[in-house]
């Protein structure tokens, strides 16, 4: 006889749901991480129909300083950087790893972005705001365009150089156990030489966002020719702010400005360092790890997760992919088919080498020599040689204070970031608060400045020094960090144990382990610093004008004249004196880091 429970089957055994089908059901997770995606489709989906209005609504629409707007325009620039911030992240793979790979092709690139570094943001919207306003006559995305182009400017140099020097800092040992595996360079650049510069492009990232608000205005106020183009944002508030002399609209600029550095913050940035601390170069577990509410809400998560799987799984194929075999996979076919020993091989190879480099130095050199006769064509009609000696004089002042500055900088923020960085509690404390003085724009003290100097009839071209460093000083902050957060543990914990302490372990243990980052942030601080000078030793608040003697001031007012001749005069000597002192003191001091002070 048959029992109830035999008869009738009980209600879960019916319905059992399979375990397929339980993990696409969201959880509670799931219903709180939903709107901040659904938040983030909307802001784009608003930026995208922003680009293809008509260029005339940006003339009927001006810019209103009341507060209510703020947070649409504070959106608008976001997205910009934002956009801006991802094609820095292609340049930076794409650039950084040929410069790094390719000797010849880095004796060029690596000058070059010194060079570009240095070249005002201004410089580059004269040249690219036409091109891209041509690309969609009478729409908006033209000017969009070149506004993330202006802001792109700013962010891609210093990611670039961050990116570069990882790669050419890579430990021996890692790279002699990727040809163990016999990866090909493809699967090495994903899965070591990307990896392992992710701790330190992260925080040149931040920097980077930071950096870019300096450049905001200039950015989203275009001037072509005649015509002045506005684009709605928090730079254009600030720039409206600024000529009406409406200090309390300058006041909710930097609340807004606030509100938005701690929102991608949490929202970014935090999530993104918590993530590449898996990517440590650390075989100690003693670290205290930075965490990030986001990342561990997105893994709770169950919907989105499993969503997110197919992503990760096809990102893992590629870099799976054995493209682009490695030398040594490709010489012994080439020894067997040309019947040749290893050391004919290798002289072959070497004097192939050689001729490649002189075709490539002289076709480098003739370009070079082309570009100045161009430009001595050009500059000699209305210039002569006692004119240049001038630039080059006024060139040496700005240089003198460019290096005084880095120099004051190191010495107060080298110890901070070491600090700051071997402490990823206080880190995680300090971020916030160093992304928002990172991000405040300078130029906002040149009023205080200008006042005060103007009172008290001091020396401006002393006074004014200062700003140049204001901006930038943060790189080296920024990248010292980075440096002592991707310091490995157990290397810290021997020098423990060694009872290393005091002077000595600053001499042989920290500075050293953080030399190649800081190398990283003193060149985009010198950078960054030639860059202000334009703006920093020419200053005008109302009818009051300061200007201090050097190359800075002299093409800012040869701008103000429209007399292009002294313009480009200056910017060439700025763009020389930037590669003399990246070939004698930057390369130097990177090639020392390399040979010895790389983990090994």
């Amino acid at each position: 006889m048959e029992t109830k429970d035999q008869q009738t089957p009980t209600f879960s055994a019916r319905h059992r749901v399979p375990a397929s089908v339980l993990r696409l059901l969201p959880n509670r997770w799931d219903f709180i991480a939903f709107p901040l995606i659904i938040g983030l489709i909307g802001m784009m989906a608003v930026g995208y129909h922003e680009t293809q209005a008509p260029m005339a609504t940006l003339q009927t629409q001006a810019i209103t300083l009341d507060p209510a707007r703020l947070p649409y325009y504070a959106m608008l620039t976001t997205l910009r950087m934002l956009a801006a911030m991802a094609a820095s992240l292609v340049f930076t793979l794409a650039y950084g790893t040929l410069a790094a790979k390719s000797r010849r092709a880095g004796q060029v690139l690596v000058p070059i972005l010194d060079i570009l570094q240095s070249v005002p943001v201004l410089g580059f919207i004269a040249f690219t705001v036409t091109f891209f306003l041509g690309l969609f006559p009478g729409r908006v995305l033209g000017a969009e365009l070149a506004a993330i182009f202006a802001i792109f400017t700013s962010q891609a140099w210093n990611m670039t150089f961050s990116f570069y020097q990882s790669l050419r800092t890579v430990p021996r040992d890692l790279h002699e156990v990727s040809r163990g595996f016999h990866l090909t360079a493809w699967q090495r650049f994903w899965k070591l030489e990307v990896p392992f510069a992710m701790p330190g492009m992260v925080w040149n990232m931040m920097m980077s966002m930071s950096g870019a608000w300096f450049f905001v205005v200039a950015s989203e106020a275009i001037t072509v020719g005649n015509q002045t183009i506005i684009l709605p944002g928090i730079g254009a508030y600030l720039a409206q702010a600024i000529a009406q002399q409406q200090l309390g609209a300058v006041g909710w600029v930097i609340v807004a400005m606030t509100l938005v550095i701690l929102a991608y913050d949490q929202l970014l940035f935090r999530p993104l360092v918590a993530w590449a601390d898996k990517f440590r170069l650390d075989n100690s577990s003693s670290g205290i790890a930075p965490e990030s509410w986001l990342l561990d809400l997105i893994r709770r998560t169950r919907l989105i997760h499993q969503l997110l799987i197919p992503v990760g799984q096809l990102l893992a194929f590629v870099a799976r992919l054995r493209l682009w075999p490695s030398a040594s996979s490709r010489v012994a076919p080439a020894l067997q088919a040309h019947g040749m020993t290893g050391a004919t091989f290798e002289r072959r190879q070497y004097r192939m080498q050689q001729a490649g480099d002189i075709v490539w130095g002289g076709a480098v050199l003739l370009v070079v020599l082309w570009l100045g006769w161009r430009v001595v064509g050009y500059v000699s009609q209305s210039m002569g040689w006692a004119d240049v000696g001038e630039v080059l004089l006024l060139g040496g002042l700005t240089l003198l204070r460019v290096m005084l500055l880095i120099a004051l900088a190191s010495v107060v923020w080298v110890p901070i970031g070491i600090l700051i960085g071997l402490r990823p509690r206080l880190a995680q404390k300090i971020q916030p608060l160093a992304q928002f003085l990172a991000a405040f724009p300078a130029n906002l003290f040149f009023p205080v400045f200008v006042m005060v100097i103007a009172r008290y009839q001091l020396n401006a071209n002393i006074w004014l020094s200062p700003l140049l460093i204001l901006g930038t000083q943060w790189y080296i902050l920024f990248n010292v960090i980075a440096g002592a957060s991707a310091f490995p543990n157990d290397y810290r914990e021997v020098s423990a144990n060694l009872h290393i302490k005091g002077w000595q372990w600053w001499r042989k243990i920290m500075l050293p382990g953080i030399f190649p980052y800081y190398i990283t942030g003193a060149i985009n601080a010198s950078g960054g610093a030639w860059n202000a000078s334009i703006v920093s030793e020419y200053v005008q608040w109302g009818d009051t004008r300061l200007t201090a003697r050097g190359l800075g001031a002299y093409i800012a007012q040869a701008t103000a004249d429209a007399n292009f001749p002294r313009t480009i005069v200056g910017i060439a000597v700025m763009a020389l004196l930037v590669t003399l002192v990246g070939h004698l003191l930057w390369r130097p001091l990177y090639a020392y880091a390399e040979a010895q002070l790389r983990i090994n």
